[in-house]
Parts: C-alpha cells; sequence; structure tokens
C-alpha cells in the first residue's frame, strides 16, 4: 500500500509540475513546458534566477561535503564535550 500511495504521489507531483498550453504559450522558448504563469518580466529576472541556482549549488556541494567528510580531529573541538562521558571516556 505504500507503494502504491508513494507513485501516485510521484505522479501527481510530476504533473502538476508541466505546464498547460495557455501557459505554455506565454513562456520564453527556454521555458516553454516548465512551468506555469506568465514568463520573466525583464532580463534581471534571469540574473536572480542564476544567482540563486549558484547558492544552491554552493550550499548542496558544501552540506555534502560536511556530511561526507566533516574533518574535526582535533580533541578540543566542541563535539568532544557532548561525545565524551563523565568518566573521561568517549563515547
Amino acid at each position: 500500500m505504500k507503494v502504491v500511495f508513494s507513485l501516485f504521489t510521484l505522479i501527481l507531483a510530476t504533473l502538476s509540475g508541466l505546464a498547460c498550453p495557455v501557459c505554455e504559450r506565454q513562456q520564453p522558448k527556454m521555458l516553454q513546458g516548465i512551468s506555469h504563469g506568465a514568463g520573466p518580466a525583464s532580463d534581471w529576472d534571469y540574473v536572480i534566477i542564476w544567482a540563486m541556482v549558484i547558492v544552491v549549488a554552493f550550499t548542496l556541494y558544501f552540506s555534502i561535503k560536511m556530511l561526507v567528510k566533516p574533518g574535526e580531529k582535533t580533541g578540543g573541538h566542541i563535539k568532544r564535550i557532548i561525545l565524551n562521558l563523565e568518566d573521561g571516556t568517549e563515547k
């Protein structure tokens, strides 16, 4: 049942992201079929979008990097306060 519900949710999410024919005609050629509503009002909209894409890409890269290999190896790091037990041994 969970698999059916998950598939149904994914299909609905995919379909809601596709543009309808009316919205598709209003979009510039590069964005046709991707989003609903009116297209960008000026070229500054593209600059803002690309700036946000770069910020998100950097954030994603460094988040994954810190999750995979954190790099806190010193004994005086703040995480040692939590990881050390009261008797001085490490968890």
